[in-house]
């Protein structure tokens, strides 16, 4: 199927999704708060727009996103391969990554909002934690699947340890990687708006929490949509992209 073809099979459907939404909406025995048509959540959209509320709570829930990666990436990919160069390490570290990479952030955010109180802080250390150690686990494990012998060709060639890592385990360590951020960035756009629920900071999650109180369920749909919506940009055109140049770049990928 090419693009063209996606993009109007996509129009249809979406098309259809509206119109059976808009006639739900008029014809189901319920309040208009319980289920609204499309129309009230772009009417939602263009007040929030107008009023400049909008772009401040998408600004903010996309900055604590891009610093949660940022540092992520800054610690977890040099400790993931610091600590796959060794395999008594990689081993023993293995599971104990694995157990809190399963652990996702939302399950931490009790005990940081006693630890931190409910504030910025607990926000950031809540969605780092998550993009954290997918980062780490996958730096480990691109470590680890290099093939050997590559390492002992270049120690035959008399190659020092630091060229050994600049010129094999990292290049070789690069798709996993991509694949980590990738990853943990999907884990951590989700424990960011559960964060932005509970401590209630400015934010699309806080957005979305404040508006069930006063039955804003158009506001709500909105909130909704655009958290799909934007993580679907971000990945299609920012970290999907990344990681397929990633493999391509280093043969790992038939052309």
């Amino acid at each position: 199927m090419t693009r063209w073809e996606a993009l109007g099979t996509w129009t249809v459907l979406l098309a259809a999704a509206f119109g059976a939404w808009s006639i739900a909406a008029a014809t189901l025995p319920v309040p208009a708060y319980y289920l609204p048509p499309p129309t009230a959540v772009i009417a939602a959209f263009t007040d929030l727009v107008t009023k400049g509320i909008l772009p401040v709570f998408v600004g903010e829930s996309l900055r604590r996103l891009v610093t949660a990666a940022l540092i992520a990436v800054a610690v977890g990919v040099p400790l993931g391969l610091l600590l796959g160069m060794s395999r008594r390490v990689a081993d023993f570290m293995y599971p104990v990554l694995n157990f809190f990479q399963s652990v996702s952030g939302i399950a931490w955010l009790p005990l940081m909002l006693v630890w931190f109180g409910f504030g910025e802080r607990t926000i950031i250390v809540a969605v780092n934690y998550t993009v954290l150690f997918p980062v780490i686990f996958n730096a480990l494990l691109g470590v680890r699947s290099v093939p050997r012998i590559y390492i002992h060709a270049l120690r035959t060639l008399g190659a020092s340890r630091w060229r050994i890592v600049s010129d094999v385990l990292v290049p070789g360590a690069l798709p996993n990687i991509a694949t980590g951020v990738r990853l943990g960035l999907a884990y951590g756009w989700r424990a960011l708006i559960a964060a932005e629920m509970l401590v209630g900071a400015n934010g699309l999650g806080f957005m979305i929490f404040s508006a069930q109180n006063f039955h804003l369920t158009a506001r709500i749909m909105l909130g909704m949509a655009l958290i799909g919506a934007l993580w679907l940009l971000l990945d299609y055109f920012v970290l999907r992209p990344l990681e397929e140049a990633t493999i391509a770049r280093w043969g790992l990928v038939q052309r």
